[in-house]
C-alpha cells in the first residue's frame, strides 16, 4: 500500500518523524511590508501577478491587512472560521466511519482510535491550531508545523505551530517550501512535518484559491469610497470661507489673510486688518453622501456573497423578507458543512496518518476525524408527524417516542401529565398480567 505525504506525494515512509523546528517564529515575523499602502488597480494586479509566479508574500500580507482594516470583511470571515471552530469532534475506528447510522462495531481499531483521541485530547494548542488551519478559507492555504517529540517510545506531537502564509513560497515548485532563515533560502519540508490545509473554493492553484483575493478588488474599491466620502463629511455643511485682499497687499498680509480663514474653521475666531475680507459662501451640496455610502454598501454586499454565498445574514432588518433570509442561511449551513469537511479530511490525512504510522505502522488503517454538525430538529413539527401516524393507526412504540424526544418514560407509580399513576413497560404491553410478572 503506497503512503502519501501531505503534498500527496508518494514516499517512503521515515521511521521516525523530524523532531526539530524549522519554522521558528523570528522578530521579523510580526512586521510585514505593509503593501496596502498607496493601493491602486495597477499594484493589486502587480501583487497578483506575483503570487501566480509563485511567490506570494505581498498578496498574503495585503490579505492580513484587508481582515485587519475592513470590519465587514472581518466580521464574514470570523463566522466561517467560528462555525467550524466551535464545532465538537470526535475519533472514530476505521470499521465504523461517520456515515454509519448504526452502533460502532468493536474490534482492533478501537485501540487505534482511543490512542489518537487521547493525544489530540491532551493537545493543549489543538483548537487554536484547528482555527489557524481555517485561515485557508481567505488566504487559500494554510500550514501549522507539528512538532515531534518521541514519549516513553510513542512519537506524538508536542505542539502545532501556525506557519506564517508569507514563509511559504511556490517558485520553482508545484507544492510550498519553507522560506527559513535571513536569507529566506527555500527548503524542502520534510515528509508528515506540516499539515499543509488548502480551501478548495475554486480549482487552480493554492495561491489563487482564497476567497480573499475574490474580495480584493471590492476592498480597493470601497476604501476609495470611504476615503472619499472621509473628505467630503469634514466639510460637508460647512460653508466656502473666502478671503478677499486689496490688490496692493504684500506676501505678509495674504499670509495672514490665510491663517486667519483657517483659524475661523477651527476656532470659529480669528483677526484680519480692516483692507482685507472674509465671506462665507453656504454650501448647497445635497446627496453627495448617497453616492458614497452606496459604493460602500455594493461593496459590503459583494464580499459577503463571496465570503458567506448571501447577503442578508449580515444584513438582518434592512433588505428582504424572514423566508428569504433563512434560505440564505441554509447556504451558509452548507458552506460550513463543507468547510468541516474538508478540515476533517486534512486533519486525518495529514495528522492522524502519521501518528497512526509511526506508532501502529503505516499498514495499519486510519481512524475518522469527524466534527458534529448535527442541527437541532424542530420538535413541534416532529410531533405533529408522530400524531398525524397515530390517527392513521401506524404503531408508534411508546420507548421510541421517548428516545426520539428525550423525554424519559414515567417510572412505576410515578403521575403522569392525564393524572393517572404509571404502570411499568410491561404491563403496559400486557396490560391483562398487571405489574406482576413474577
Amino acid at each position: 500500500m503506497p503512503v502519501l505525504d501531505s503534498f500527496n506525494r508518494r514516499i517512503e515512509p521515515p521511521a521516525r518523524p523530524e523532531t526539530r523546528e524549522l519554522a521558528v517564529l523570528r522578530l521579523s515575523d510580526r512586521f510585514g511590508s505593509y503593501p496596502s499602502f498607496g493601493l491602486t488597480p495597477t499594484r493589486l494586479a502587480a501583487i497578483f501577478r506575483e503570487a501566480d509566479q509563485g511567490d506570494v508574500q505581498r498578496q498574503a500580507e495585503l490579505f492580513e491587512e484587508m481582515e485587519e482594516k475592513d470590519a465587514h470583511l472581518s466580521g464574514e470571515l470570523l463566522k466561517r472560521k467560528n462555525a467550524v471552530g466551535g464545532l465538537d469532534y470526535d475519533i472514530l475506528p476505521y470499521d465504523a466511519p461517520p456515515e454509519s447510522p448504526g452502533p460502532r462495531r468493536r474490534g482492533i481499531s478501537d485501540r487505534v482510535s482511543n490512542f489518537c483521541r487521547e493525544v489530540l485530547r491532551g493537545l493543549g494548542d489543538f483548537d487554536e491550531a484547528r482555527f489557524d488551519l481555517l485561515d485557508a478559507i481567505g488566504q487559500g492555504f494554510a500550514a501549522c508545523e507539528i512538532v515531534w517529540e518521541i514519549e516513553a517510545g510513542r512519537a506524538v506531537p508536542a505542539r502545532l505551530v501556525r506557519i506564517p502564509p508569507r514563509r511559504l513560497t511556490f517558485v520553482d515548485s508545484l507544492v510550498p517550501r519553507l522560506l527559513s532563515g535571513d536569507d529566506r533560502k527555500p527548503l524542502d519540508i520534510p515528509a508528515f512535518k506540516v499539515v499543509y490545509h488548502r480551501h478548495q473554493a475554486r480549482s487552480g492553484h493554492d495561491a489563487r484559491a482564497g476567497l480573499l483575493r475574490v474580495c480584493a478588488w471590492m476592498y480597493l474599491f470601497k476604501n476609495y469610497a470611504v476615503k472619499d466620502w472621509a473628505a467630503f463629511a469634514e466639510v460637508f455643511g460647512m460653508p466656502l470661507r473666502l478671503g478677499r485682499y486689496e490688490p496692493g497687499a504684500g506676501a505678509d498680509d495674504k499670509e495672514a489673510l490665510s491663517e486667519a480663514i483657517k483659524s475661523l474653521g477651527a476656532d470659529a475666531a480669528g483677526i484680519i486688518s480692516k483692507n482685507t475680507e472674509i465671506q462665507f459662501i453656504e454650501s448647497q451640496k445635497q446627496g453627495s453622501a448617497d453616492v458614497y455610502r452606496g459604493l460602500t454598501d455594493f461593496c459590503n454586499r459583494e464580499m459577503s456573497k463571496a465570503v458567506i454565498g448571501a447577503t442578508l445574514t449580515a444584513e438582518v432588518g434592512e433588505h428582504g423578507s424572514y423566508a428569504a433570509s433563512k434560505t440564505h442561511e441554509s447556504v451558509r449551513l452548507d458552506l460550513v458543512r463543507s468547510d468541516a469537511w474538508a478540515l476533517s479530511r486534512t486533519l486525518r490525512r495529514q495528522l492522524l496518518r502519521p501518528l497512526v504510522g509511526f506508532n501502529f505502522g503505516w499498514n495499519t488503517p486510519v481512524p475518522w476525524f469527524r466534527f458534529f454538525l448535527e442541527q437541532p430538529e424542530d420538535l413541534k413539527t416532529l410531533s405533529e408527524v408522530y400524531r398525524n401516524l397515530a390517527a392513521l393507526g401506524q404503531p408508534i412504540s411508546a420507548e421510541h417516542v421517548s428516545e426520539r424526544f428525550g423525554v424519559p418514560l414515567p417510572r412505576p407509580g410515578q403521575t403522569g401529565l392525564a393524572g393517572k399513576p404509571s404502570r411499568s413497560a410491561e404491563s403496559q404491553a400486557y396490560p391483562d398480567k398487571g405489574d406482576d410478572l413474577t
